[in-house]
């Protein structure tokens, strides 16, 4: 029996090898590999942007420092708030509440840094949690006392007529669903105050300036008018300051203060 010259062994390596030799690697352009670096490149430089910029945008991460003039500034407010506060306490005599008048605008027109907690709450039940924002409110000892209590930070007196039509068209807004909805129909005051017949426009008006029986609904239904600041506020604020007067009561003059912001 004639055998071959290769082994079995010698063989097997042979074709296995000549499919190995055979093989070839896909070749990638070069225009297309600088592409790729390129584009990784920028990849790279894109995510360490966005990260930098994400330490710099966080909140509470940053270590904010502070002047020792601002904590002599915030503690004293909060000092004369305490005082202020007390005496107001042991002088009912302010509480009297004005004569012929149901209906008040309070307009916040001061700053609240380092006031007392007391006040803060007050400001933000009053729903002037920024500066220049304003609200009606229905006279009653319980809304005197707050207004008493934050008097440093508002003007408040009583509006008319014209004032309070003013307001509600210029500035009028709806709060629906957490969000501003402009009063530009009736058929949206008729659908959220119907139910209180308050189907248009004049009835909402009307309504505010009687301080009806649904005053609160309404108020509520409106979202806090935000009145306008001259251009020349940030230029010369003292001097803006002096125009808009100082923060307290004012009976009827809060009608020239809603003119000058309206």
């Amino acid at each position: 029996m004639r055998t071959s010259g290769v082994t079995p062994d010698s063989g097997g390596e042979g074709n296995m090898a000549e499919p190995e030799a055979k093989r070839k690697i896909p070749l990638v352009p070069e225009n297309l590999l600088k592409r790729r670096k390129a584009y990784q490149a920028l990849k790279a430089t894109q995510a360490k942007q966005a990260l930098l910029d994400k330490r710099k945008h966080q909140k509470g991460k940053q270590i904010q420092f502070k002047r020792i003039e601002t904590f002599v500034r915030d503690s004293r407010r909060k000092h004369r708030d305490e005082v202020r506060l007390k005496r107001m306490e042991q002088k009912p005599g302010q509480m009297v509440l004005p004569q012929g008048h149901k209906l008040v605008f309070v307009v916040r027109i001061a700053e609240i840094k380092g006031v007392s907690l007391r006040v803060r709450r007050v400001i933000e039940m009053l729903r002037l949690r920024k500066i220049f924002s304003g609200t009606f409110i229905k006279l009653s000892p319980v809304s005197l006392k707050m207004l008493r209590t934050v008097e440093p930070y508002v003007a408040w007196g009583h509006p008319n007529l014209k004032s309070i039509r003013e307001l509600i068209l210029k500035r009028g807004q709806a709060k629906i669903n957490k969000k501003k909805v402009p009063l530009t129909d009736n058929t949206l005051i008729e659908e959220h105050l119907g139910k209180f017949d308050v189907i248009c426009l004049e009835d909402l008006i009307h309504e505010i300036y009687s301080a009806g029986q649904h005053f609160r609904e309404i108020t509520n239904f409106l979202w806090p008018f935000h009145l306008s600041v001259a251009r020349h506020a940030a230029r010369n604020k003292v001097g803006f300051l002096k125009e808009i007067g100082e923060p307290g009561y004012r009976g009827e003059g809060i009608n020239k203060l809603i003119r000058q912001l309206n």
